[in-house]
């Protein structure tokens, strides 16, 4: 500011005026001042205005997985159209499925004093405490939770009715007379895996259909993996008649081996992914709509943050069957 009066040839009070759209300062005046800031080069700080007068920073914290996953960057990009409306900026940090990383990477958004935290939590074994969130919360720094419920935190969650249209799904499997049903998913240790899983033994008990522990395949974290999977199992005696998938990269390497294969298994998988209705295999997807999650969350946020202090709510969003793939 001391540099921005010497250029202008004002007083230090004339410069600070002007810059925070003080009233009453003469117009030749202000227009000198604003030459010497553009001559300059200088820009307002946001942040440390914050600082001096506690006032909010414009700015609200989104932490995913990854972005170069179809379902974080429509999570990404929801958020921050809604944020843009909001003349507020969107700060995005990655995980990577890693709860110590996710820690560290909270604790520095709420350092950079954000207005409020959009949180997919790390789906991994000892992800689930965010009580570190706690005094941060009771602050006044507000934090809505997607896809995944936060770990000995109350706070505001939305999320999908992951066991029930898993069990929809199921049960569409069994009415096709299937029972050697097959299930390949990433991490039992992420809550969206466990619901879904349980969602078709639910399926299952219901129609009386066995439910095969050797059928259900863990860690399978990729479509190469999952391809692997599939051969193994379609090379057994007693091979399974249908696969249900739970996640999209899973569908991936399922699609890959059952067509390679010329297989005539059915094929369940949850989550919708773009060009799935012309892959090369028939399949039904479990599919729900991400932008209106993503919305939901940040718009619940914005209202936190313009002091909603009810209590806090969870919010659950369908999923539906979709028919996809060449048949």
């Amino acid at each position: 500011m001391a540099d921005v009066a010497a250029r202008a040839g004002v007083s230090l009070k004339t410069v600070s005026r002007v810059v925070n759209d003080a009233p009453y300062v003469q117009p030749e005046l202000a227009e000198r001042v604003l030459a010497a800031v553009a001559e300059l080069g200088f820009r307002r700080n946001h942040l440390a205005s914050s600082l001096r007068s506690g006032q909010a920073t414009a700015t609200i914290g989104l932490l995913i997985e990854e972005i170069a996953n179809p379902f974080y960057a429509t999570i990404a990009g929801t958020a921050a159209e809604i944020a843009r409306q909001r003349d507020t900026m969107l700060i995005i940090a990655s995980s990577e499925e890693d709860p110590v990383r996710e820690q560290q990477l909270l604790r520095d958004l709420c350092a950079r004093r954000v207005d409020g935290l959009l949180i997919v939590p790390a789906g991994s074994p000892g992800g689930s405490d965010h009580s570190f969130l706690r005094a941060e919360v009771e602050l006044g720094t507000p934090a809505v939770f997607l896809d995944r419920p936060a770990g000995n935190l109350r706070a505001d969650t939305v999320l999908l009715d992951n066991r029930g249209g898993a069990r929809e799904g199921v049960r569409g499997l069994v009415a096709a007379g299937h029972r050697r049903i097959a299930v390949l998913l990433d991490s039992i240790g992420v809550h969206t895996m466990r619901e879904r899983l349980d969602g078709a033994q639910d399926a299952l008990v219901e129609a009386g259909a066995p439910y095969d522990e050797r059928l259900v395949r863990d860690g399978v974290r990729d479509p190469a993996a999952a391809g692997r999977v599939v051969a193994e199992l379609l090379e057994r005696p007693d091979p399974p008649t249908a696969f249900f998938s739970l996640n999209n990269r899973i569908t991936l390497g399922v699609v890959e081996e059952l067509y390679r294969r010329r297989s005539d298994a059915a094929l369940l998988a949850f989550d919708d992914f773009e060009l799935a209705r012309l892959v090369p295999y028939p399949l039904t997807v479990i599919a729900y709509d991400t932008r209106a999650m993503a919305r939901t969350a940040t718009e619940l946020l914005f209202r936190r943050i313009d002091g909603d202090r009810s209590w806090p709510r969870t919010v659950t969003l369908p999923t539906e069957l979709v028919e996809r793939g060449l048949r």
